[in-house]
């Protein structure tokens, strides 16, 4: 598995009051809520939707980084490594922002 399942089992849970689905994207497992992606998992660690305008702020997150697409920034996507996504308040922070952002967008 391209992914650590362990891992796309604790955003389940984060995520479980939701309804949430679940979506093979960027050779890992995106998480969408209304159609929208929030967050997901792949070889390496997480990523969180977070907007441009938090950029800063989730990049402030010890263990953060700006998600890279081969050798392209993803605009908007921050991500954790496997380490630093199994801190509940680091993860959560991101999640909070992420879950944020999709919320004001209208639903697909």
């Amino acid at each position: 598995m391209p992914w650590d399942e362990g891992l796309a089992q604790v955003l389940r849970d984060d995520l479980a009051h939701l309804p949430v689905t679940e979506k093979k994207m960027f050779g890992g497992l995106a998480f969408l809520l209304n159609g929208h992606m929030v967050c997901g998992v792949h070889r390496g660690g997480t990523m969180f939707r977070v907007g441009t305008e938090n950029e800063a702020a989730a990049l402030a997150v010890p263990g953060a980084s700006v998600t890279m697409m081969g050798a392209r920034p993803m605009r908007s996507m921050i991500g954790l490594s496997d380490e630093a996504a199994a801190d509940d308040a680091r993860r959560g922070r991101l999640m909070a922002m992420a879950l944020a952002v999709v919320r004001a967008l209208p639903p697909k």
